[in-house]
């Protein structure tokens, strides 16, 4: 084993963050002291974190020499003035501004003038925290993500003092404890929770707008973009008592920022105390820890489909007609529909009803389709109806795309398609975190499909649908709803606009 770049590690706080952190320093070879202003708590987490070393011992992942040297260094301290010959001490406490800046003014006195502080806050300003010490230099964020020590990313952030050396150290022993590290500036949210926004946050818009239920958004989301999790069935699992008051932090931390807003949905949901699965209800019921969740519509029964025409303006219109002839339909190519199509249009940001209008077509027979991904790396197809589409026009396209097999959801009307609006947002404020340099493109990718598990970072989700096409929904979206939330930012614009990878660095 290396030496560990902290030889003696100091944790302050041993809930689940602070056992999580011991544990992987231990593990790293480093002396660990913990403290908690609760003595009984020490003893709990230095219990906890044993039987997980002796859960890898049976399980033959680690040897019993090694679980017993790492128990060894795990030791208590009664108090804080025993961290005095700590190298690093890291805060893992309540997430209180006032009480980190107690702690951290009494442990400066405590350590020695080359020892590092740092905070484990998860949406704090580091600066703030660091703001009344007089060595501010060695003072810095370091955020790991819970559980510790499967959850492999941790943000090291630089406050507006901070000594760029101290967080190449902790990123140093960040690999040394089997972590990755990445480079955050002191913004609201560092990179992963700054990133998560346009997830839910999205989600939730459209689920208020009567769009879809929780179930169909997660299966959507699921299905055609390859999320493990449903923002719906996430926000279950994190719980809102945890995840709404980030999203109230961040957005009054950025000045109510509408990219950013926080929904009734959610606080209402808070107040009411159903905040997921811990509790058993949530957007979803858990029985057992499973939960109950509706089985989807079936399939309609439809006798004669008839013929669909395809707008001239639909995305991908190549792809659909290829498609439709896959599934057997019969396909009208004429300058318009006749009386009996089924119209089809796929639009990109702008609702159907718009489409319809716009190019002089029949509303009741007229229904949307998403294309922004391709059909054959999807596993769910997505119809949209408009107020004015009639059941029987419904039915028949829900009843047509789903010949091969496929799971069809329909949807109601709305600016954008689900994936759309979600893939959009998601690039976008990706984008503007580039634009206001808090990382590199590449810690951006490396945290978020770590911290957040996406399938793809949100800049190479950019490239796969095309900035040129996330651009149009954004501009459309703006269009519909005339709402600020969905103005590109300047970074993506200017990179789709030359049709230049999001990955690419700037020199």
């Amino acid at each position: 084993m290396d030496t560990p770049r902290f030889k003696t590690v100091g944790i302050v706080g041993t809930g689940a963050m602070g056992r999580g952190i011991a544990q992987i320093a231990a593990q790293a070879g480093s002396t660990v002291l913990l403290f908690d202003t609760q003595p009984d708590a020490i003893a709990k987490a230095r219990d906890s974190v044993g039987a997980q070393w002796d859960r890898l011992v049976e399980k033959g992942r680690l040897t019993a020499d090694a679980a017993a040297a790492q128990k060894e260094r795990l030791k208590p301290a009664a108090a804080l003035a025993d961290l005095a010959g700590c190298d690093l001490v890291i805060e893992a406490i309540v997430e209180r501004l006032d009480v980190k800046q107690k702690l951290f003014g009494e442990l400066e006195g405590i350590v020695g003038p080359g020892a590092v502080l740092a905070s484990n806050t998860s949406s704090l300003s580091v600066t703030a925290i660091g703001a009344g010490l007089k060595r501010p230099q060695q003072f810095a964020g370091y955020h790991f993500f819970n559980p510790v020590p499967l959850m492999k990313v941790v943000e090291c952030i630089a406050g507006l003092k901070t000594d760029p050396a101290v967080c190449q150290a902790l990123a140093e022993y960040a690999r040394q404890m089997g972590h990755t590290p990445v480079q955050a500036g002191d913004t609201p949210g560092f990179i992963v929770n700054h990133a998560g926004r346009g997830y839910g946050t999205e989600a939730l818009r459209i689920v208020s707008e009567g769009v879809a239920d929780f179930a169909t958004i997660d299966r959507i989301l699921k299905d055609q973009v390859g999320f493990r999790l449903g923002p719906f069935e996430l926000f279950d699992l994190t719980a809102l008592d945890v995840s709404h008051p980030v999203m109230e932090s961040i957005y009054r931390q950025y000045y109510d920022e509408p990219r950013f807003r926080p929904s009734v949905i959610t606080a209402q949901r808070l107040a009411g105390g159903v905040v997921g699965k811990k509790v058993g209800d949530g957007f979803y019921r858990y029985v057992d820890g499973a939960a109950q969740i509706a089985a989807e519509p079936a399939v309609p029964p439809v006798g004669d489909i008839p013929p669909v025409w395809v707008s001239t303006r639909a995305a991908r219109r190549a792809e659909l007609y290829q498609l439709l002839k896959d599934l057997g339909a019969k396909i009208e190519t004429g300058q318009s529909p006749s009386p009996q199509a089924l119209t089809l249009v796929a639009p990109l940001g702008f609702d159907v009803t718009t489409v319809a209008v716009v190019e002089r077509l029949d509303p009741a027979r007229t229904l949307g389709i998403d294309m922004l991904i391709e059909d054959k790396a999807t596993k769910r197809r997505v119809l949209a109806t408009n107020p004015a589409t009639r059941s029987d026009m419904r039915d028949a396209a829900h009843a047509l795309f789903a010949r091969d097999g496929k799971a069809v959801s329909v949807i109601r009307d709305s600016g954008g398609f689900v994936t759309q609006r979600v893939v959009a947002t998601i690039v976008n404020i990706a984008a503007d975190i580039c634009q206001q340099r808090v990382c590199s493109p590449q810690d951006l990718e490396t945290a978020v499909t770590l911290g957040l598990g996406y399938p793809l970072g949100p800049l190479a989700m950019g490239d796969k649908y095309g900035p040129a096409n996330v651009l149009e929904v954004l501009f459309n979206l703006q269009t519909v709803y005339g709402d600020p939330r969905y103005r590109p930012s300047p970074w993506l614009r200017r990179r789709g606009a030359i049709g230049l990878s999001l990955l690419h660095e700037e020199a």
